[in-house]
């Protein structure tokens, strides 16, 4: 192991060291005695020494892997390349950054004669999946941890089809690692990204040509261009700044103005508690602040790696209204199809047009495809399976127009299959100032939403966990709950209607008690339909120690009594965490409000 280690990263080496010389043997173990594996946006791991770890050794073994799968997959491996992309994170006691992961990524590649696509700068997640399907590439991996604390780096894959991998690809390609842990000669050899005739520069390519395909989804260019609104962007010491500055270009809007202080890329995240803009206000201070001085109503936030957006608009009593994801959706799906019906063609047949969520989100697109006559379809958690599922309707000649996960996630059109925030910023920009023309404010417009199409209220949360046994007891005892293979009837005071049970593929719901979606064994999921209308769901994350929850009232749009809806809502989870959840008992960890 030492010696795996010692190769050509002291600082890794050192660290399992300090570990043998000190005698700390469990920690060795945890982190020398299991792999990563890959959860629902790749591997995702802390940086550091360690098997479990992101790092040099552990990046060129998935890399070995992933060369040998693709090797057996695509006979044209070594004629269509692959892309590799990275983020702007970077760890000083480990000798870790994106970067470097990136050119150690491309070095095994290049040293089996594989094309590589590696960009020369930090892009965008999305740009790694547009690039792959742009340039034919067999597949493609961005070097990123997305919104995850400082700490974390990650590994992601897209196939040929500019999704992110599903099954059984996923499980492929970790006995193709397991296959070849011994590193080849040439793996280490990152000088080859600088010497090799086969590393390409995507860069310029790339970038012109996502900025000329946002133009499908613009369409008041002329009205941008004379807007009186005012914008304030943060890029959350990101990748951001650079590309939404463009795509704001593109759609003819003055540059919106930056919080200074975040837009260059700092890995330590340094102004803000942690780096992901869903946690609201607390986050979004010195952008707010910004905001006000410059008599800007709107703010921006990209996530760090840019496939995220959070909006926040000022109101006319002075606060900030930060807009939950399930709220963005409700806007960008009346949007997106208010702009298709008015720029449609003659022939064109709303039954051929689908906005697609997944399971945990708002169901107010349902709501706006039943009265519009367009499809809605549910899909797992992760935006892998919401990609996969759009080339299957792509493939069959359908329109998607939107996607959407609650976790601030959002794909307007098709250029890409994956969530993306450099787009979604400008759509709800011009969103606001075509509102804007006619005196109506974005959280105006999504009351009417709510009143045309039923009041969608929701709440999402998480407790973290730290204790994988503590998550696995909390979902066996649901499975478990009066009796065995029993699932509770009621919570609290709230009759329980369905259970659907995602983990084992249970669904009370249906006639053969299966499930239609998937069955996911490698995570906790169950959703619960209640008497009175809520769907609630408590599931892991696949991406941090997390035990999220998620619950929704969908009212129809006779029932407009939004605070009785919001207080039915806030006891029904309170009896959640109560009943199901039990945070004392079982020591969970509030979120930090």
């Amino acid at each position: 192991i030492k010696r795996l280690y010692g190769q050509l990263n002291p600082k890794t080496k050192e660290q399992i060291e300090n570990l043998l010389r000190n005698g700390m043997n469990k920690e060795l173990r945890d982190r020398l005695c299991c792999r990563m594996t890959f959860g629902t946006a790749g591997l995702r791991s802390a940086m550091g020494a360690g098997f479990c770890y992101i790092n040099d050794l552990t990046v060129i073994q998935s890399t070995q892997g992933m060369y040998k799968y693709l090797e057996r997959c695509f006979s044209d491996f070594k004629q269509r390349g692959f892309v590799v992309g990275y983020d702007t994170r970077g760890q000083v006691t480990s000798s870790c950054s994106s970067q470097r992961l990136a050119k150690l990524t491309a070095a095994v590649l290049l040293a089996k004669d594989v094309p590589v696509y590696l960009f020369s700068r930090y892009v965008p997640t999305p740009f790694v999946p547009y690039a792959v399907q742009k340039l034919k590439a067999v597949a493609g991996v961005m070097i990123t941890a997305s919104h995850n604390r400082k700490e974390d780096n990650g590994y992601k894959v897209y196939w040929e089809t500019g999704a992110q991998i599903t099954s059984p690809h996923d499980k492929e390609i970790l006995k193709c690692i397991e296959e070849c842990v011994e590193p080849w000669n040439g793996s280490w050899n990152d000088n080859l990204v600088d010497t090799s005739p086969l590393k390409r520069d995507p860069l310029q390519d790339i970038c012109r040509r996502y900025m000329e395909d946002l133009k499908k989804i613009c369409f008041y260019r002329e009205l941008n261009s004379k807007t009186t609104l005012k914008f304030v962007h943060t890029s959350f010491h990101g990748v951001g700044h650079d590309y939404v500055q463009l795509a704001f270009k593109v759609f003819g809007f003055k540059p919106p103005i930056p919080v200074p202080e975040q837009k260059d890329p700092d890995p330590d995240f340094s102004t803000v508690k942690c780096p992901n803009p869903e946690e609201g206000e607390s986050v979004l201070e010195l952008s707010l602040r910004l905001a006000e001085k410059e008599n800007a109503r709107v703010v921006l936030a990209t996530d760090p790696d840019a496939d995220r957006l959070a909006a926040a608009e000022l109101q006319e009593n002075g606060c900030w209204k930060v807009f939950t994801g399930n709220e963005l959706a409700a806007l960008f799906g009346w949007w997106m199809f208010d702009c298709w019906k008015k720029n449609k063609s003659r022939n064109a047949d709303v039954k051929n047009v689908y906005m697609l969520a997944t399971t945990v989100s708002s169901k107010i697109l349902k709501a706006i495809a039943l009265k519009e006559g367009f499809h809605f379809e549910e899909t797992l958690p992760g935006f892998k399976w919401i990609g996969s599922r759009i080339i299957d309707l792509l493939e069959n000649g359908k329109e998607v127009l939107f996607a959407f996960e609650e976790s601030i996630g959002f794909l307007c059109g098709t250029s890409v299959l994956d969530k993306d925030g450099v787009s979604a910023a400008v759509v709800v920009a011009e969103m606001a100032s075509y509102l804007e023309t006619m005196n109506i404010t974005l959280k105006q417009q999504l009351v009417k939403v709510y009143e045309t199409y039923g009041y969608h209220i929701s709440k999402t949360s998480y407790f973290l966990c730290y204790e994988p046994p503590t998550i696995k007891s909390i979902f066996e005892r649901l499975r478990n709950f009066d009796s065995p293979k029993e699932y509770p009837k009621s919570c609290g005071t709230f009759a329980i209607l369905h259970v659907r049970d995602i983990t084992t593929g249970y669904d009370s719901s249906q006639p053969n008690k299966k499930s239609v979606l998937p069955v996911s064994k490698n995570s906790q999921m169950i959703t619960f339909t209640f008497q009175n209308g809520c769907v609630a769901t408590l599931r892991t994350s696949g991406t941090e120690p997390k035990i999220k929850y998620y619950a929704e009232m969908c009212a129809s749009p006779d029932q407009s009594d939004t605070a009785l809806l919001e207080e039915e809502l806030k006891k029904l989870i309170d009896a959640l965490i109560e009943n199901f959840l039990q945070p004392s008992k079982n020591g969970l960890i509030w979120r930090s409000v």
